[in-house]
C-alpha cells in the first residue's frame, strides 16, 4: 500500500536548499541588527522555516533561512516615510503552511508613534505586545511563535 503525499511534505522543508542559498539578508549593511527565533505550537524551534521583511517604505527586502535552533537575523534600517508607526511587514514561510503568514514588526523605541498606529491601537496589550521587537545587546530581538499561548499576531491578506 503507498500513501499520498500530506501538504507539509508537498509545500516544504525545501526553503533551505532552494530559497536560502545566497545571503540576503542586509536591508541596510551597517544598520540595526534585528534578530529572532521562529517557534511552533509547542514552542519548539522551526529549524528549515524562512522569514522575509520587507520595507513598510518600500525601500527593500531581505530573506533569512532559519538553522536548527530556528534563528534568523538581518540588518536592517528603521524606514522613514511608512504609513503609520516605522515597521517592517514580515512574511513567514515554513512546512505544513500552505500559504505564508503575514505579521509586522514595530520598533520599541517609538512609543508615541506607535501609541497613535491604527493597526496597533485596534490590538488589546496582549497582542500589541507580540509585534514590538524588544531591545537586545545593541540591536532588536523579535521571536515569531505560529501558535500557542505566546502566538505573534497574523493578519489576513
Amino acid at each position: 500500500m503507498t500513501l499520498g503525499r500530506t501538504p507539509s511534505q508537498t509545500v516544504g522543508p525545501y526553503y533551505s536548499i532552494g530559497l536560502c542559498r545566497r545571503p540576503e539578508a542586509e536591508l541596510a549593511p551597517g544598520g540595526i541588527r534585528l534578530g529572532g527565533r521562529l517557534f511552533d505550537g509547542l514552542d519548539e524551534p522551526i529549524g528549515d522555516g524562512m522569514i522575509e521583511i520587507w520595507d513598510s517604505a518600500g525601500a527593500g527586502w531581505g530573506r533569512s533561512g532559519t538553522d536548527k535552533d530556528g534563528r534568523f537575523e538581518f540588518r536592517v534600517a528603521k524606514p522613514e516615510g511608512a504609513r503609520g508607526a516605522p515597521h517592517l511587514d514580515v512574511l513567514v514561510f515554513a512546512r505544513g503552511l500552505l500559504r505564508h503568514q503575514l505579521t509586522r514588526v514595530y520598533f520599541p523605541d517609538e512609543a508615541d508613534a506607535n501609541a497613535a498606529d491604527p493597526v496597533l491601537a485596534g490590538l488589546d496589550p496582549d497582542d500589541r505586545a507580540t509585534l514590538v521587537a524588544l531591545p537586545d545587546g545593541g540591536g532588536l530581538r523579535f521571536d515569531i511563535h505560529m501558535q500557542g499561548s505566546r502566538a505573534t499576531v497574523f493578519f489576513a491578506h
